[in-house]
């Protein structure tokens, strides 16, 4: 059953449980792993995630693989269903008036910032035993203030009053910091990034941030999992040096962003640093601005602005890009899967 198809008695019977309500109002805090959820549940995960599953089939909540794990999220934004939304009002007045419903969800929330404690803690660890390569790389450009602060510029500003960046894609969103910088110039932000890992990274860094401004996608940057004309902005913040096949990616950005949509990117100048490839897996060393400009042209973007940002060893270029209407039927289209 598609959430779509769901009906009222179907939503009624989903939420006659208390475990199920219990975990609609921790859904409405944050997405959480099944595995999380068990957690805070005191829960076996076999019997949690068959709650999730009648809740996902009532339109109630959606269930995400990212690697091994699984994640769950309230339906939310633009595609909730009515009866969905009308769900979350009603839970949020039956904690008010109910309650014994009230000190559950309490206690849950309570065990919810284990939850986001343990998320800090893994992320904490990680940057710890990588802080000495990312040093190094760090020494070799300019400030990443500087760096992000001319982006911002170049985008038209990050501020609630700046120019909107309407529905963002940040591709290879790493440890999430483009996600949470640009989120509030945003009307959402979708990160997406190959590594489950890194995606937990980012799910730690953006957890304060309200419930669907942000939504984390595992997923591929050469064949990316949405449709036609799905963004106003795409960013590729030091991403495409990890790509064989920079054309391919960028026609890809083209063809998920609108008419007049616009595309960041944030990379190295050419240099002669071969030790980036075995110790970054970098695959290009840098970009000149004619071959970044060829890219775009080809792939459907018309190029715009380009900011050079010495400092260092090695130059951080920034380059923008228009999405020209006239180009659609040039671009090469992504199969669906079966």
């Amino acid at each position: 059953m598609s959430r779509i198809d769901a009906t009222l008695i179907d939503i009624l019977r989903a939420l006659a449980d208390p475990t199920r309500l219990r975990i609609m109002r921790l859904l409405t805090r944050m997405e959480l792993a099944v595995g999380e959820l068990a957690q805070v549940l005191d829960q076996s995960q076999p019997r949690v995630s068959r709650h999730i599953r009648i809740l996902a089939e009532a339109g109630l909540a959606e269930r995400r693989r990212e690697g091994s794990w699984v994640f769950v999220r309230s339906i939310s934004g633009v595609d909730r269903p009515p009866l969905a939304a009308a769900v979350a009002g009603l839970i949020d007045r039956g904690e008010a008036g109910d309650p014994a419903f009230a000190a559950q969800a309490e206690a849950d929330r309570l065990r919810l910032g284990q939850i986001r404690h343990a998320r800090e803690a893994r992320a904490a660890d990680y940057f710890a035993r990588h802080a000495a390569q990312w040093d190094v790389l760090r020494s070799l450009h300019s400030a990443e203030a500087t760096v992000e602060a001319e982006l911002a510029r170049l985008l038209g500003g990050v501020s609630q009053n700046a120019l909107g960046l309407g529905r963002v894609l940040d591709v290879g969103t790493g440890t999430g910091r483009m996600a949470e910088l640009f989120e509030p110039a945003a009307d959402a932000v979708i990160a997406l990034d190959n590594s489950p890992e890194m995606l937990r990274l980012a799910r730690a860094r953006l957890q304060h941030l309200a419930p669907g401004r942000v939504e984390l996608v595992q997923g591929d940057f050469a064949a990316l999992p949405f449709a036609d004309a799905s963004f106003d902005t795409v960013l590729f913040h030091q991403v495409l040096h990890y790509a064989q096949s920079p054309e391919a990616v960028l026609a890809e950005a083209a063809r998920v962003t609108r008419s007049g949509g616009r595309v960041a990117i944030v990379d190295f100048a050419p240099h002669d640093r071969e030790e980036l490839r075995s110790a970054h897996a970098h695959v290009r060393l840098g970009f000149s601005s004619e071959q970044v400009a060829a890219l775009l042209d080809a792939a459907g973007f018309a190029p715009e602005a380009s900011e050079a940002l010495g400092g260092g060893e090695l130059t951080v270029m920034i380059w923008t890009g228009l999405r020209r209407a006239d180009a659609v039927s040039r671009l090469p289209r992504r199969k669906e899967s079966a």
